[in-house]
């Protein structure tokens, strides 16, 4: 599904260049579920922004279901992404000003689905997610681990091949991190690809292989399962 050869990224600031991602070979097969691991500023999320088609890298190349997408235009991007690429992060990015149930309809209006076609799919997940009798509340009135069940069902709501989570239980307890992990290891038992950066160990053995990332570079890959 993944796969890159010699991705480097670099980012120019007044007189200074900074390397964010150098020569990275990173290939992920469908159905995988791949953690990605370093500190903090060694390109995680540099990574995941060119592995979801938010950001093009400065050389080598990306193929993306067999679509080499390194050149695209942002245009282009967006529009495979759409569909394809569901996204969890760390600090929800929820629409406040819309409720439960309009956060998770919203990628399924880009997708231009019909209304009655939206409200079922998106009732279906909120059940799901364990979230339905919030669907009319904001995200205000969530707590951190009901926000991250509605990410994570806005995520899949139009059924992704592949999901990205960046740190996506970094602002939750223990136990409400125990749960967004275990939605994603089930969602990935059923067939979703999954790559998620972490600084958590915890979380990383939730994936089948580990990447160790360093100064831009691949340092180590370690196989779970």
């Amino acid at each position: 599904m993944i796969q890159t050869e010699n991705l480097t990224k670099t980012f120019q600031t007044e007189e200074v260049e900074t390397t964010a991602l150098n020569s990275v070979n990173f290939n992920v097969k469908k159905g995988e579920f791949v953690a990605i691991m370093g500190p903090s500023g060694c390109g995680k999320s540099t990574l995941l922004n060119i592995v979801g088609l938010l950001d093009s890298p400065s050389a080598g190349t990306y193929l993306f279901d067999g679509v080499e997408v390194s050149k695209m235009r942002e245009r282009d991007r967006t529009q495979l992404r759409k569909g394809n690429i569901g996204f969890v992060f760390q600090s929800f990015n929820l629409i406040d000003e819309l409720t439960v149930f309009e956060n998770v309809e919203m990628p399924l209006i880009y997708l231009k689905m019909k209304a009655s076609e939206r409200k079922e799919r998106v009732e279906a997940i909120l059940e799901r997610m364990k979230i339905s009798h919030r669907r009319k509340h904001f995200p205000r009135q969530l707590s951190g681990g009901q926000q991250q069940r509605v990410a994570i069902a806005r995520a899949v709501a139009a059924n992704p091949g592949l999901i990205l989570a960046d740190e996506p239980t970094g602002n939750l307890d223990s136990n409400n991190g125990l749960e967004v992990m275990n939605l994603l290891s089930e969602l990935n038992n059923e067939g979703t690809t999954i790559v998620m950066v972490t600084h958590s160990q915890h979380d990383a053995d939730f994936a089948h292989r580990i990447i160790n990332l360093f100064d831009g570079q691949i340092i180590t890959e370690k196989h779970n399962r």
